[in-house]
């Protein structure tokens, strides 16, 4: 499982993704984190409008142009008209302007009526980034589980539609980045629930359409075993009603608070526990899972990544 594992940051393009509220985007600042503690030269890459990627670490103003946030990493947020002027740019040696006018429009027209020309700029924006190896590392806050498949597989359908040409020459080698295990990885986050599971075996199962390999699965917000099983039993003896009466005589009338709420630890940690199996159980065996523990702190910030960085550097192994 070390080399497994070690393999997931050894990539140069890697999608985060998973159901909203399993803490996607703390993960994908995370990785970026790791990454660039580990020497990397790295990239941070939001897709998302709403995305708040630059909150875990606490900058402002994170636009197109990539902004360094922390030694070696550099945080953007995805644009797919400034991709646009920029792609125009660097192929059709057209001047970058403030706007490119009728052709922007002429752009929005083709986007809402071909499906994939959207994604097939976010896809190409990254894919150039790590092609003319500007960065070490590419980490993409990416959609989530719903739409993913369909943005990694968007060069597929633009090339399925175009047999030649510019268009044709570009998704071609777009393909064979993302089909190559070793630079590119879809990192799928969940949490230990039964909606987050569900939707992440079937994911997986998705995946496998798209051509882009699986680098890691990573099960975020695990919660600590506080109680072995002889303490629990213990706590199950102070609940009988005649010694609470006498506990509360002794400590006070906040005994009860605390019995209930080592019994509620107790309880989430089985009822999460039956999750993580039937997740196990779905997985190959051979797919490398990290987990990660509930922080019990704010969920963004910087404080919180560089925690994350550190749990997910231990699982990973550095």
């Amino acid at each position: 499982m070390g080399d497994l594992a070690d393999d997931v940051l050894s990539r140069r393009l890697l999608f985060v993704t998973g159901k909203g509220g399993v803490g996607k985007s703390a993960i994908a600042a995370g990785l970026a984190l790791l990454g660039s503690q580990q020497g990397k030269r790295t990239l941070a890459c939001e897709v998302d409008a709403k995305g708040n990627l630059a909150d875990f670490f606490e900058v402002v103003d994170v636009g197109f142009q990539p902004r360094e946030v922390q030694p070696r990493l550099h945080v953007m947020s995805m644009n797919t008209e400034e991709s646009l002027k920029e792609y125009l740019s660097l192929q059709l040696k057209l001047p970058l302007v403030a706007r490119v006018g009728p052709l922007a429009r002429t752009f929005d027209f083709i986007a809402n009526a071909a499906p994939g020309v959207k994604e097939i700029l976010t896809i190409g924006k990254l894919a150039h980034e790590v092609r003319e190896r500007n960065y070490d590392l590419v980490v993409v806050d990416a959609v989530a589980t719903g739409h993913i498949v369909g943005q990694l597989r968007a060069p597929q359908a633009i090339n399925e539609l175009v047999s030649v040409g510019l268009i044709r020459d570009q998704t071609d080698w777009m393909l064979d980045l993302l089909g190559d295990p070793a630079t590119t990885g879809v990192v799928v986050v969940t949490s230990p629930e039964e909606m987050p599971v569900t939707e992440s075996l079937e994911l997986l199962d998705a995946l496998q359409d798209t051509n882009v390999d699986v680098a890691a699965v990573v099960v975020n917000r695990v919660l600590p075993e506080l109680f072995g099983r002889g303490e629990e039993e213990i706590f199950d003896a102070l609940r009988e009603p005649a010694l609470v009466g006498a506990l509360r005589e002794a400590a006070g009338d906040k005994v009860d608070q605390v019995l209930e709420a080592a019994h509620l630890a107790v309880r989430l940690r089985r009822t999460r526990s039956r999750h993580l199996a039937r997740l196990r159980e779905g997985l190959d065996p051979t797919m490398p899972v990290f987990y990660i523990p509930e922080l019990f702190t704010r969920a963004d910030g910087l404080r919180a990544t560089n925690q994350l960085a550190v749990a997910l550097g231990e699982e990973i192994g550095y």
